[in-house]
């Protein structure tokens, strides 16, 4: 199976490099067959020079200037445009985001999922350095979610989060041109019947650079979205749903020794 990474990009030109080297090592250290797409977001400080310094050559590596307006759904509806593999992470610019996490996500899919979801918040996870208020705001809203839809999951506002091709043929077309993208992919795979395993992942502040979220101004955006999946989930009887459901939906944390195995040994 051929894994995309899809990196949305603005202004990281002190994060982008190491998180292109590090994730490049991890997946060619596992041999797994990748590209890497760095959608450039209206940057306007060399990130896709740091891009093409860390990719030192490597064709498997792309930085694409996003031909959208500014934003970050914008810039990952311009990657989820252009990827090449049989499925696609999308991960963030900051270096948050552990790249062993990708190995275990691969598996995931490889097993017969449709969507592997991260979660930091279940037995196995790790968390550093999440500033109080966002953390709070966080859980407060992952559990508003988790309620309405009674899907198991506590961390659905993660980006961070691998779907097969098809899964992101299902859920266009997708309306969110900021961060409200993180919650639209993964809410309308589950209205649509995709099925889905939550493992435990890895996730640390960015060490460099500013965090582009702006909560005050994500508040109403995030509930449209909530709001328009919650309705379809209810009233739209299963017209956009995909024709023959996967059995089996959910399993929380229950990671095979093959899979744990493989994070393991990137993570050294």
């Amino acid at each position: 199976m051929k894994l995309s990474v899809v990196i949305p990009a603005h202004n990281e030109v002190d994060s982008i490099g190491a998180t292109v080297s590090s994730t490049v090592r991890t997946l060619d250290g596992a041999g797994v067959d990748f590209e890497l797409i760095v959608v450039d977001d209206a940057s306007a400080d060399g990130t896709a020079g740091a891009v093409a310094a860390a990719a030192d050559g490597d064709k498997r590596v792309r930085c694409v200037r996003s031909h959208h307006p500014g934003g970050f759904g914008f810039a990952v509806r311009a990657g989820l445009e252009q990827f090449t593999g049989d499925a696609v992470a999308i991960m963030m610019a900051d270096g948050s985001d552990d790249p062993a996490d990708l190995l275990g996500y691969l598996a995931v899919l490889e097993d017969g999922y449709d969507c592997a979801f991260g979660s930091r918040f279940v037995t196995g996870a790790s968390v550093h350095d999440y500033p109080r208020f966002k953390l709070f705001a966080n859980r407060v809203v992952n559990t508003g979610i988790r309620a309405l839809f009674r899907h198991g999951y506590n961390d659905t506002t993660n980006a961070f989060k691998a779907y097969r091709r098809e899964v992101i043929e299902t859920v266009q077309p997708l309306l969110s041109n900021h961060f409200n993208l993180t919650v639209e992919l993964p809410l309308k795979a589950v209205v649509r019947g995709h099925s889905y395993r939550v493992v435990p992942i890895s996730w640390r502040n960015r060490r460099a650079g500013e965090s582009k979220l702006a909560l005050q101004e994500m508040g109403s955006r995030y509930l449209f979205i909530v709001l328009y999946a919650l309705l379809e989930q209810h009233l739209a009887r299963g017209d956009y749903q995909r024709s023959a459901p996967s059995p089996g939906r959910l399993r929380v944390g229950d990671s095979s020794a093959t899979l744990d195995a493989q994070v393991a040994e990137a993570r050294r």
